[in-house]
């Protein structure tokens, strides 16, 4: 018995919209302000413009921060604009500096400014170092609260501590250990402090496996770290191993999923912060640029059958079996580019093993080509009755899978060598290829044989 999955979104989001259309706002006001920052953010996202700002308005002002900072680029940019100094300067007091930190950049000069001002010092440099770091590095990722305890002091000492501190910061697993010139040596596990004997030093029970992560480390390390270390928190330390701040699984399950928005936009070539309710002429406007890519490609595609009209002129059948060919080392094609980007992703796909995976999509494309081939000939000789044409094919087929094969694994590392997404320009290049191979050996080999 299979169950259908419902998504949590979609009664809510029914619920709300029923009482927009009623004009029941005071409804409206209750029910989105029982919600979470982040779901808050999830609806707004999924509302057109207008309905949009109705929302927006209803929201209680000590939410504003919280909830921007959950908010794609473009929704973000849409409501900061409609918000004056002071509502904005409103918006983040309160806010956690790591998130005030993502905010700040999108604000105007003046409101910078005032906020900047109206911090205490230690807040103030505290936000700056967090500033300093791109926003796709471990430093932009990370939060400075943080606590940290001596290799040297024994449990009791420790405990005692954390009794006087009072209160730790939030999603806190680990205290971090550090020497007297607060570089990173460790971390103490909360659980194995309350557990342990409390004479015991924390240099005895502390774990040093838990190896600390460069500021300047990319997110998507960050990200590919915490899978395959099973991380729940991580500390991040400058150049010269000083401890500078952490890392929790919540910050990284943000980036995990900004880079599956990626990849999938990219192969569109979308940005994964297009905000989906945008003015038509917004989006008209985004998507043209790659739709125009791709009419120059097809026109060279075009321009490859018009060197053979002469031999489709003679020979119909070739124009009626063409597209068979294109697709065929398209669809397989794809196949392969997809494992690539994928590999390349994850960091799986590296020079060193480059010419290994060549010679094996290469031996997969033929083997395929040659079972397919076999088919299409038999198809093909059974219609039209002709077993040259139908040797014709498959041969054809053959040669542009093993090029589909060849192109899959050499045009994305191709294109991350020269700096290019292979996600947003690979699938354009691949057909492109594909498509010229296809029709050149199909209409190729047709002329030689046919005519």
């Amino acid at each position: 018995m299979s169950v259908e999955m419902q998504d949590p979104r979609a009664p809510r989001l029914k619920r709300l919209h029923d009482a927009l259309e009623s004009g029941t706002l005071r409804r409206v006001r209750r029910e989105i302000n029982s919600l979470h920052p982040a779901e808050i953010a999830d609806l707004l996202e999924s509302l057109p413009p207008p309905q949009r700002d109705v929302v927006w308005e209803l929201v209680a002002p000590e939410s504003d921060g919280d909830i921007l900072v959950e908010l794609n680029d473009e929704v973000r940019a849409n409501l900061l604009s409609g918000m004056d100094e002071a509502e904005l300067v409103a918006a983040t007091e309160g806010m956690d500096l790591d998130d005030l930190a993502d905010l700040m950049p999108e604000l105007p000069e003046a409101v910078t400014q005032q906020v900047l001002q109206s911090m205490g010092h230690q807040d103030r440099e505290r936000l700056r170092t967090m500033m300093a770091y791109p926003e796709d590095s471990a430093g932009g990722l990370m939060e400075l609260d943080i606590v940290t305890v001596r290799p040297d002091v024994n449990v009791d000492v420790v405990l005692r501590y954390l009794r006087i501190r009072g209160e730790l910061p939030r999603d806190t697993d680990v205290l971090f250990v550090v020497n007297r010139y607060d570089r990173y040596v460790g971390v103490l596990y909360l659980t194995r402090l309350l557990t342990e004997d409390a004479s015991r030093s924390v240099a005895e029970i502390m774990d040093t496996r838990v190896a600390g992560i460069p500021a300047d480390a990319h997110a998507s390390e960050v990200a590919t770290l915490f899978e395959t270390r099973d991380l729940v928190t991580a500390p991040v330390i400058s150049p010269d191993g000083r401890l500078v701040g952490r890392i929790t699984i919540d910050d990284v399950v943000d980036v995990i999923r900004e880079q599956a928005d990626h990849s999938i936009m990219s192969m569109a070539g979308l940005d994964e912060d297009d905000d989906i309710f945008a003015p038509v002429f917004i989006s008209s406007r985004r998507r043209a640029v790659w739709l125009g890519v791709n009419l120059a490609t097809a026109f060279i595609a075009a321009w490859v059958v018009g060197l053979f009209q002469a031999t489709i002129d003679q020979v119909v059948a070739l124009a009626v079996l063409m597209p068979i060919v294109a697709s065929m080392g398209g669809i397989a094609g794809s196949q392969t580019l997809t494992l690539m980007i994928r590999g390349l992703a994850l960091g799986q796909v590296q020079d060193s093993n480059a010419r290994w995976l060549l010679i094996r999509e290469i031996a997969v494309g033929v083997l395929n080509g040659l079972t397919w081939a076999a088919v299409v000939a038999v198809a093909t000789i059974l219609w039209f009755g002709s077993w040259q044409l139908g040797g014709v094919i498959g041969i054809a087929m053959i040669a542009n899978l093993a090029v589909a094969a060849i192109s899959g694994v050499s045009i994305p590392l191709l294109l991350k060598r020269i700096g290019v997404d292979p996600a947003l320009a690979g699938s354009v290049v691949l057909t492109t290829v594909t498509d010229v191979v296809g029709f050149m050996a199909f209409l190729g080999l047709g002329t030689l044989v046919l005519t």
